[in-house]
């Protein structure tokens, strides 16, 4: 009879496992997600300078199997900016490779739950991360009281790691600044960030953002129909990050809706069909245009070979299809 501690057991069991796993192996490697959305390709050397990362890509609240909900990522020199706070968000920026204690600003475009449904989750999962240095928020009113809430909701989490954990309070980290106006919403040694008040109705103010750093100009669209003040706040800019929406797929995506006729009114009446977002990019010069915010965002039939059709006679620089964790 062998005991726990027995030689021989040991290489048994060792032998076995080793057999085991190397067997799992193929079945492993046939039920891996796509590549496109692993840590993996997060592992891969950084690029210099400022880094985009989309986190994700769809569009509208309810999830999405080919998507994650709306986020993005502007890291310059290791410092994060998150743009908008989609559902999954901090699991996102975990897949990029980005880590959560790294984070030193929050910028919100709007307050549809697909842009702010993980807005507080983002910052109580940073702080139960590493994050020790605080966190400038900024987004339209309630965006104040909106964080106070949160951090009420979630006390008892709080005051438990706090007294087990000796962690600091997550409300002296925290810093949310509201916006009514478009301007200068924050400039310091890495980074200058300017917002623009789009058209995004019913909601107002909606905002897009500008980032300009050292080697390059960033711009956001946020959620808009065609805009005026997009078009002159991304003027020139190396990159435009702008919603799309694909017209001829849109009565398939509201047929189960109990209000269609009203939804589909709102989408024509907020968003930017791609042939428009094609036109904003030309009038505003930019070099290279990212689509994002893909509505329909869950319809594999819309490959990128069709979103770069719809876009492309109207914008002649580069054109990228975004896809979740893209870097550029």
């Amino acid at each position: 009879m062998h005991t726990p501690d027995d030689p021989a057991r040991r290489r048994i069991l060792a032998a076995s496992l080793a057999a085991l796993g190397a067997a799992a192996l193929p079945a492993l490697a046939a039920a891996a997600p796509p590549a496109a959305a692993t840590p993996a390709d997060a592992g891969a050397p950084a690029r210099a300078g400022t880094r985009l990362i989309l986190l994700g890509t769809a569009g509208g609240p309810t999830p999405k199997a080919l998507r994650a909900a709306p986020a993005s990522a502007v890291v310059v020199d290791g410092a994060v900016y998150v743009v908008d706070c989609g559902n999954g968000v901090a699991r996102q920026l975990a897949l990029a490779g980005l880590r959560l204690g790294a984070l030193r600003g929050v910028l919100v475009t709007h307050h549809h739950s697909d842009h702010n449904a993980d807005y507080g989750n983002l910052l109580l999962l940073a702080w139960a991360a590493d994050l020790r240095t605080p966190v400038d928020a900024w987004g339209p009113p309630p965006l104040k009281r909106m964080t106070r809430q949160f951090l009420r909701l979630n006390a008892t989490d709080i005051r438990t790691r706090i007294a087990d954990e000796g962690r600091v309070d997550p409300a002296t980290l925290i810093r949310a600044h509201e916006l009514r106006a478009g301007g200068e919403v924050v400039r310091d040694e890495r980074v200058r960030v300017r917002a623009a008040v789009v058209e995004h109705p019913p909601l107002t103010p909606a905002f897009a953002y500008r980032f300009d750093t050292a080697d390059r100009s960033i711009v956001f669209s946020g959620d808009t129909r065609p805009s005026a003040a997009l078009i002159e706040l991304a003027r020139g800019a190396d990159v435009l990050v702008h919603e799309v929406m694909y017209l001829p797929a849109l009565e398939k995506l509201i047929a189960s809706e109990a209000q269609a006729a009203r939804l589909r009114q709102h989408l024509l009446d907020s968003h930017t069909t791609a042939e428009q977002v094609g036109r904003v990019a030309s009038e505003a010069g930019v070099k290279t245009l990212v689509l994002n915010h893909f509505v329909p965002g869950g319809d594999p039939a819309l490959t990128d070979d069709v979103w770069r059709a719809a876009v492309a006679p109207h914008f002649k620089g580069e054109l990228v299809i975004g896809r979740d964790l893209l870097e550029l």
